[in-house]
């Protein structure tokens, strides 16, 4: 079947010549004649729509296969830098995916080392969370709240093998599409997010409707690439079909808006934030889409301020996060009964510890950054479903006009919680830890732990007068 697949979508597009030719000086030449905001860029596209049937990820009652698609999905890349920049270049890639596990993210981490030479903490996958795409494998393994059968198991297999392929050609293609370009930076807003708790009755709950959006452009001023983040859920078409969401709309209409670009999009911590979804599905989805396409297209007109293409700083590490304590094997057996997710959840723990296997008492928990230029911009790249109380902490404690917060970000293992959701409980704190086969919720702390590694990563480069305050 993939066979099939990989000669059907064998065209990786890119936006640009492999190799610029420059005239008679050299590319780092013109990059410095040209001013800050000038470097080596690259972008590409590949299609990751499955040929046929398969099962989607996030919504639990869709049990069945499916082969419907109303919309292609994509995987994207952009790689900045020259080979012979300090650290070399580095690669992102964002895909039409809605939960990439720890494995998938290393699986194309060390073909990109391998093959490329990219080494693990200038590669980032950066993922949608469309509940319209195909499930990965071991991504949220009790989410049906019954075990998958196996013929579904080897389609999901399969196209989890297809999919690590796809990212590593369409991060190889960005490489190999780098030229001189011209990067840029503004900001915008949208304001069809809304916080559950908004939507449980809670007037106060918070939103993060900013709209950081990267332009990149050639020697000749032509857009190339246009790549914008915004913290929501991709949970506006619920029916077992295939799109990209609100995302791949988003990216649908700018590249109608801007045919010569490649669009990408990623997600904020919008983990606790819900797309509005008053009306049809698919049209509330194109309709967002639409939206943030509009704003892309009222910013072009300016003004936009030059980030140096070029990652200076980067870092990855795994902290450790504990986790509450388990519940004993008679409050699991008092879970078991029934159906559901959380009874699910139970049996799998209760044939665990039959077996004589421990349950994990810590998440290890990646988190990542990028410092473009020199203090130009600072990208933090966060692990899993991240509430939104995240990105305004380090907005308040971190100069916000020099940050980039993306969560989904290299392993979607469960929901963080800041601390405030965590007390709270619910779905977000609490219930959604059985979706994702994890033990127990978060032990309080996690918080302090994570912003304190971001801050760590990023130095005093970045820290406001508050941030500087909060640490004494």
């Amino acid at each position: 079947m993939f066979d099939r697949m990989i000669g059907r979508f064998s065209g990786v597009v890119v936006s640009g010549l492999a190799v610029a030719m420059v005239g008679w000086l050299g590319a780092a030449e013109v990059c410095a004649a040209a001013g800050e905001g000038w470097g080596e860029v690259g972008v590409a596209e590949v299609e990751i729509t499955p040929e046929s049937a398969v099962r989607l990820n996030g919504y639990g009652n869709r049990r069945k296969e499916t082969s419907e698609v109303v919309q292609p999905i994509y995987a994207k890349a952009l790689a900045f830098g020259a080979d012979d920049d300090p650290g070399g270049p580095s690669v992102l890639v964002t895909a039409d995916q809605c939960i990439v596990p720890a494995a998938v993210t290393q699986a194309i981490a060390e073909r990109l080392e391998e093959e490329a030479g990219i080494p693990r903490e200038r590669f980032v996958l950066s993922v949608s969370h469309s509940h319209t795409t195909p499930m990965l494998t071991g991504a949220s393994p009790t989410i049906f709240g019954q075990p998958i059968p196996a013929p579904h198991q080897v389609n999901i297999d399969r196209y989890t093998d297809f999919f690590i392929e796809r990212c590593v050609e369409v991060a190889q293609a960005a490489l190999a599409d780098r030229e001189p370009a011209e990067v840029s930076l503004a900001r915008g807003s949208v304001g069809f997010a809304l916080n559950r708790r908004s939507l449980r009755g809670d007037p106060h709950g918070p939103n993060d409707h900013e709209l950081p959006t990267l332009i990149v452009k050639n020697e000749e001023g032509d857009l190339r690439a246009v790549y914008v983040m915004y913290a929501c859920h991709c949970t506006v078409v619920n029916d077992n079909v295939i799109t990209g969401d609100w995302a791949g709309y988003t990216q649908e209409f700018i590249q109608k808006n801007h045919p010569e670009a490649i669009a990408l999009v990623s997600i904020g911590c919008g983990a606790d934030q819900n797309p509005y979804r008053d009306g049809p599905r698919l049209q509330m989805a194109e309709s967002h889409g639409r939206e943030i396409a509009d704003e892309v297209s009222r910013l072009l007109r300016g003004p936009w301020r030059p980030i140096e293409p070029r990652v200076t700083t980067a870092a990855y590490r795994e902290i450790s996060l504990a986790f509450a304590d388990h519940p004993d094997r008679a409050e699991w057996q008092r879970r078991s009964g029934g159906s559901s997710y959380p009874a699910y959840h139970a049996q799998r723990n209760l044939e665990r510890l039959d077996r004589g296997e421990p349950l994990p008492t810590h998440l290890d928990y990646p988190i990542q950054t990028w410092q473009l230029g020199e203090g130009d911009l600072a990208m933090v790249f966060l692990a899993g479903e991240v509430v939104v109380d995240y990105a305004l902490r380090l907005k308040r404690e971190l100069d916000a006009d020099r940050l980039w917060v993306t969560a989904y970000a290299n392993d979607v293992s469960c929901y963080i919680p800041s601390e405030r959701v965590l007390r709270e409980g619910g779905y977000e704190g609490a219930g959604a830890m059985a979706v994702y086969d994890q033990p127990a919720p978060f032990a309080p702390g996690l918080e302090d732990q994570i912003v304190g590694e971001v801050r760590e990563q990023l130095s005093e480069t970045f820290e406001t007068q508050l941030g500087v305050d909060a640490t004494r």
